[in-house]
């Protein structure tokens, strides 16, 4: 039975009553507040639904990682780093990048980053714990990606690209700074086989809920002004 969230408490379910069809749907309700998003991701949980539903959130198992000393990057995409032509930067524009990973899709005409979506990541980027990649081919923002870092741990939310590898050449460089940095793990949510080709995979769900519990509150080094 789905459990529905009360907006005066910030506490989820256990992540083993989250449904198995649809595969990991745990709550519904509450709010977009950077309260219940940074419990939700403490928990285990993250928000995705579509306009004109209920606000939901989810726990899949299996869940999706990358673990940074697993990258694997293709001959193709190391020639594309090896030739430049792009530049990387870290949180210069992230409204600029979340508006670019709520565009129209080519598979899809709805977005589930809403501007409540856009809104509440931006408080948390205000608050030092969103983060965002910006891909630039000259002074152009052709690509993008954004997540939550907190402790050993990056949680991956959406990219974006308008130019050939863009995003790729994001992911990589985020993914060999938080290596270098010691993060353990980076959180893919859900399998695609973009990510899988970087080298991510499916670990159980208690894995995932026991690799929260040792590097959430780990000191960080990073350094997001890289």
């Amino acid at each position: 039975m789905l459990t529905w969230l009360k907006r005066d408490e910030l506490i989820f379910p256990p992540l083993d009553k989250a449904l198995r069809e649809p595969n990991g749907l745990l709550a519904a309700g509450g709010d977009l507040s950077p309260e219940r998003l940074l419990a939700a991701y403490r928990h285990g949980c993250f928000p995705w639904y579509q306009d004109g539903q209920p606000l939901l959130w989810w726990s899949p198992d299996p869940r999706t990682v990358l673990y940074p000393n697993e990258l694997h990057v293709s001959r193709s995409l190391r020639k594309r780093l090896r030739q430049g032509g792009y530049r990387v930067t870290f949180d210069q524009a992230f409204a600029d990048v979340i508006k670019g990973c709520a565009g129209p899709r080519s598979y899809t005409d709805g977005t589930w980053i809403t501007t409540p979506m856009q809104q509440a990541y931006l408080r948390l980027h205000a608050m030092g714990v969103a983060h965002s990649v910006e891909v630039w081919q000259g002074e152009q923002l052709v690509g993008g990606l954004y997540g939550l870092a907190m402790g050993g741990l990056f949680f991956g939310e959406s990219m974006f690209s308008r130019a050939t590898d863009a995003s790729k050449v994001g992911f990589v460089t985020l993914v060999e700074h938080l290596r270098d940095w010691g993060f353990a793990l980076i959180d893919c949510q859900m399998p695609t086989r973009h990510l899988e080709s970087f080298g991510a995979r499916s670990i159980p769900r208690a894995v995932f809920a026991q690799a929260l519990a040792e590097h959430l509150d780990r000191p960080s080094t990073a350094d997001w002004s890289a």
